[in-house]
């Protein structure tokens, strides 16, 4: 079957190259029929799993559509794929973003966009910060045509990248981006939770005042103040204020926080309160004494508890 591939694919370049050829009764090649032959060898090398000379079909299928723009940026993509099938994932993410530059030149950008976007999915788990760069720009296409739906999406998967390269200050400016477009369509609800990722991020950036400042802007979000997030967030503040580790890791652990992308959930499950995570002791409610009764003991923490037995 596959030789019976091989020998068909075979046979559609040498029409093609017969198609380029000139003489005295032809002064043109015919570049559209040679196209055409090319992508038909292109198709049975594939299914014949030799994508080396599948791949250097679609390419010269491309080079033969110079003169009809679609077709050539068709041609680099599916190029591209060849790549991919043969694990060569930096040089097939290169094709096909040469492609989507041309579908937006030639004034398709949604194809340019979706383009990008399996250029991002391919190359994810092999370079997480070029996947980041081509979620982001298919971002920016789909926000410059006013399809927010669609650029806050790409814009939530660059974030999570952010995130799991632990590239912090990077992941909070593309988090308020998000969050931006949310407030934008009036998706409260998930602005919330964008609230309590930002959160979560600029307290592993080491930055409470930064994260105090972003629930007290997201008060001006309707149905925030009085939300489970907000009272949540008051809460992850104060521990953390307080150095309680104790009451932190309550609230990382509390469903509200565990549901969330695996990203965020495990910022919380990881978050340590500065001075390495003692809990800061709190008073228990004061209990009635019999009189005559001494006095409890003053924690062991206060600095006059230094020299409570005396100097001796």
């Amino acid at each position: 079957m596959a030789a019976q591939k091989i020998n068909e694919g075979l046979e559609h370049l040498a029409k093609a190259e017969k198609y380029l050829k000139t003489g005295f009764l032809k002064w043109k090649p015919d570049y559209d029929s040679a196209a055409s032959e090319y992508g038909k060898a292109a198709v049975a090398f594939k299914n014949a799993k030799q994508f080396e000379q599948a791949k250097d079909a679609c390419l010269r299928e491309a080079v033969a559509h110079e003169n009809n723009r679609a077709y050539l940026f068709q041609a680099y993509e599916q190029a591209g794929m060849m790549l991919k099938e043969m694990q060569k994932l930096p040089e097939a993410v290169q094709l096909i973003e040469k492609a989507s530059m041309m579908y937006l030149e030639n004034g398709t950008p949604d194809t340019a966009a979706m383009a990008l976007e399996r250029a991002g999915k391919l190359i994810e788990n092999v370079d997480p910060d070029k996947a980041v760069q081509l979620y982001q720009q298919t971002a920016n296409v789909f926000e410059n045509e006013e399809r927010l739906r669609q650029a806050v999406e790409l814009l939530g998967k660059a974030s999570r990248l952010l995130v799991r390269g632990r590239r912090f200050d990077e992941a909070a400016l593309s988090i308020q981006k998000e969050k931006n477009i949310y407030k934008e369509i009036e998706n409260y609800p998930t602005c919330y939770k964008k609230t309590i990722a930002q959160v979560l991020v600029h307290l592993h950036r080491n930055d409470y005042v930064a994260a105090e400042r972003c629930v007290r802007e997201s008060y001006s979000i309707p149905g925030f103040n009085g939300s489970e997030d907000c009272a949540a967030l008051e809460q992850l503040l104060e521990g953390y204020d307080q150095q309680d580790q104790d009451q932190v890791s309550e609230v990382c652990n509390s469903p509200l926080f565990k549901y969330m992308d695996n990203d965020y959930a495990k910022l919380g499950l990881s978050l340590v309160v500065p001075g390495g995570g003692v809990k800061k002791k709190v008073a228990a409610p004061p209990q009635a004494q019999p009189e005559g009764a001494p006095a409890p003991a003053a924690p062991a923490e206060e600095e006059e508890d230094e020299y409570a037995g005396g100097l001796c």
